[in-house]
């Protein structure tokens, strides 16, 4: 049986409300051992706690997700802090930046990164980073906190890119988008990355495989971005497997 790890799925999704038993139960038939599971926003940490208490194979993290900037309070930071403090998250996130979203405040989106980086930092835990449409900067702005580990989700970058964040010590959490043919320039990092910087997600239940177009994604469909990933490499699935748990045991350390 195979050994996987999704890296990152908001399985505390509404959507999930009425089959999460049943989505739990097929992602263990599918050899996913573990989950991580990032928080969006204050009001979703005590759902992300329930599950995960109930259910060992769920980890959690908290964080202030960019793209619910406007739902974001002063004072969501000092109780972010409590939070990892007393029940202490096998990461900080989803944190980030979000630019292809026009109409989010973007200084207001870089003073909450920089402050959940600074108690990443303080509490010695990995962050959780989105980064859309602003790849150079939330880089650059790992670098000038300093101290930090962590991986970059759904990455989507160049090359180029890629190795500014291995450089810095982080991984690349690869998904569904890698399942598509067109995706040329992702499924070349893929092919050719570092494999102990690599982390498999699904990013349910957002980010569907080519073969799940359209539908609801859940994490016992990462066995297709596992296939596809693993064709890539030109190794096998069990190796691909094997290798991104462990990546993800030594990143998280749940």
């Amino acid at each position: 049986m195979l050994d996987l790890t999704d890296s990152h799925a908001h399985i505390d999704d509404p959507g999930f409300d009425a089959d999460r038993e049943a989505m739990f139960a097929r992602a263990a038939d599918a050899g996913v051992r573990q989950i991580v599971v990032p928080a969006v926003d204050r009001e979703s940490w005590n759902r992300i706690a329930a599950i995960c208490a109930s259910h060992p194979q769920a980890l959690p993290a908290y964080g202030l997700h960019p793209i619910y900037i406007a739902r974001h309070r002063p004072e969501h930071l000092a109780e972010l802090a409590t939070q990892l403090k007393t029940r202490r998250p096998v990461a900080v996130g989803e944190i980030g930046l979000d630019f292809f979203l026009t109409e989010l405040d973007q200084e207001r989106q870089r003073h909450f990164f920089v402050q959940q980086l600074r108690l990443a930092r303080e509490f010695d835990l990995p962050v959780i980073v989105h980064a859309r449409r602003a790849m150079d900067e939330v880089t650059s702005t790992m670098r000038r906190i300093g101290g930090l580990r962590g991986v970059v989700h759904s990455f989507a970058g160049s090359l180029q890119q890629a190795q500014r964040l291995w450089d810095l010590g982080f991984c690349l959490g690869i998904g569904g988008p890698v399942t598509y043919e067109r995706a040329q320039r992702l499924r070349h990092v893929v092919a050719t990355m570092p494999l102990d910087r690599l982390l498999l997600e699904t990013d349910a239940p957002d980010q569907p495989g080519a073969c799940h177009r359209g539908e609801r994604n859940e994490p016992a469909n990462l066995r297709e971005v596992l296939d596809v990933v693993a064709q890539l490499r030109g190794e096998s699935q069990a190796s691909i497997a094997a290798a991104t748990s462990e990546n993800a045991r030594r990143l998280f350390k749940p």
